[in-house]
């Protein structure tokens, strides 16, 4: 008997593809990320151990505390980029979640389909094995009837 086709088969093979898909971005968006964090704790380390000396001369002073304002502000720009990187993240990970939820429902439907295959597999072999045994009971019952004679009853 031939095996009735998985009709969506190609659909779930589409979103096996797309979670994939999903899946090597939310990893390239997590690398992405932790590695912004890394260079803003690395840009915030730097200026929490920067010490000025105690006698400057006023020119080098002011020279000091520009590089000192510069460093604080690409800190803070770092830690922003690395907090948007993270946000960046989380949606790609959703999106790989909500791609691995749909490939699990199509999933969920072939398993069904195989079950309600092999289900009507088994009806049928069970009728197959019914027609044998009441055909053979049959046969017997006609058999045996043909060649006894019926005895009347009497009391």
């Amino acid at each position: 008997m031939k095996r009735a086709a998985f009709r969506l088969q190609p659909v779930l093979e589409l979103r096996r593809t797309e979670e994939r898909a999903a899946a090597a971005a939310a990893a390239q968006a997590a690398n992405t990320a932790t590695d912004a964090d890394r260079r803003a704790t690395e840009y915030e380390t730097a200026l929490a151990t920067a010490v000025l000396p105690r006698l400057l001369p006023a020119g080098d002073f002011v020279l000091a505390m520009t590089l000192l304002r510069t460093a604080a502000t690409d800190a803070s720009d770092a830690r922003s980029l690395a907090t948007a990187q993270a946000e960046q993240a989380e949606l790609v990970r959703a999106r790989w979640t909500a791609a691995a939820q749909r490939t699990k429902g199509l999933e969920k439907l072939r398993e069904r389909h195989q079950d309600a295959l092999q289900h009507a597999e088994d009806a049928a072999e069970e009728r197959a094995v019914d027609d044998l045994v009441t055909g053979r009971a049959g046969r017997l019952q006609h058999a045996g009837a043909g060649s006894a004679e019926e005895v009347p009853w009497t009391e």
